[in-house]
């Protein structure tokens, strides 16, 4: 019990911290491309990750971890930012941060598909309300079945990052939540410097200090200290259960949005965020 309780708590602030995500992106892409800010991220973060792996000495991977691991760079580094920052051309961030609503149930299916949980239906039903509670919000707010480019890339980015999540949590239980996303971010370290540097804006004097505080967050909170916490948390809780507290993401976001970048926040948007709270809660309790 102590360890599920805790895997909770790390979950939580792991959540927290990525809050800050789709906001910050939001600031960053409007002076980065989104191609240059994806792979910027990673590179930071990776030469970050790869001074604490040779610091603490950390022995290397077995060799069938490592295709896990691509798995989760694929996910979490690669994927999910790449698609969020091209979402985030199109609509606001208070608009993709309702989108994350559908990660804990993307989620929780790769936790049994990858990871081999099998949640009671009970919590499988708070799951599926919880995501279709933001899917009826989609339809309501496109007034039709036709979503924009922006709505495409954010499912997109919802079912990589739901994978990432998901090997992640399960490699966590054995190599630890902070060497996953080391390793992860190494894997991809080489092509991701080669592409920061073809991509590079041709100066950096006519980025805002918005922007490069944006490209800050994401490289260090939410492309690697987040992690620390969200991958121990899965693999202490479980993937499928901790998974559920990405529904709380979405209210922590909205109030970025709307304090930071001074996005309005609608009723429609607050109320669907508090039925998912209350989701949430539900499927804790039923896990």
């Amino acid at each position: 019990m102590k360890t599920f309780s805790s895997g909770w708590m790390n979950g939580l602030i792991g959540v927290i911290i990525f809050a800050g995500s789709l906001p910050a992106t939001r600031v960053a892409v409007m002076d980065f491309s989104p191609t240059f800010l994806t792979a910027a991220r990673a590179a930071i973060a990776g030469l970050l990750g790869l001074a604490l792996l040779l610091l603490s000495r950390q022995q290397l991977p077995t060799r069938k971890d490592w295709l896990p691991l691509f798995y989760v760079a694929i996910g979490v580094v690669v994927g999910f930012p790449l698609f969020t920052a091209l979402a985030l051309q199109y609509v606001s961030a208070a608009h993709t941060i309702v989108f994350v609503g559908l990660l804990p149930l993307a989620t929780a299916i790769f936790g049994v598909l990858r990871g081999g949980e099998r949640p009671n239906f009970v919590f499988w039903l708070f799951a599926v309300l919880g995501a279709s509670l933001v899917f009826g919000y989609m339809l309501v707010q496109t007034g039709s079945w036709a979503f924009n480019y922006g709505d495409i890339f954010m499912l997109l980015a919802i079912i990589f990052c739901g994978f990432g999540y998901a090997e992640g949590g399960k490699l966590s239980k054995h190599l630890g939540g902070w060497q996953v996303i080391c390793w992860a971010l190494i894997i991809t370290l080489p092509i991701m410097l080669l592409i920061s540097y073809l991509y590079m804006p041709m100066s950096f004097d006519q980025i805002s200090t918005s922007a490069k505080l944006g490209l800050a967050y994401v490289s260090l909170f939410s492309m690697l200290i987040g992690f620390f916490f969200w991958y121990k948390g899965l693999a202490q809780g479980g993937i499928a259960t901790v998974g559920q507290l990405q529904l709380l993401q979405p209210i922590f976001g909205l109030a970025i949005a709307a304090v930071l970048l001074h996005e309005q926040v609608s009723p429609a948007m607050f109320g669907v965020t508090i039925a998912v709270i209350a989701c949430v809660a539900c499927a804790k309790k039923f896990a």
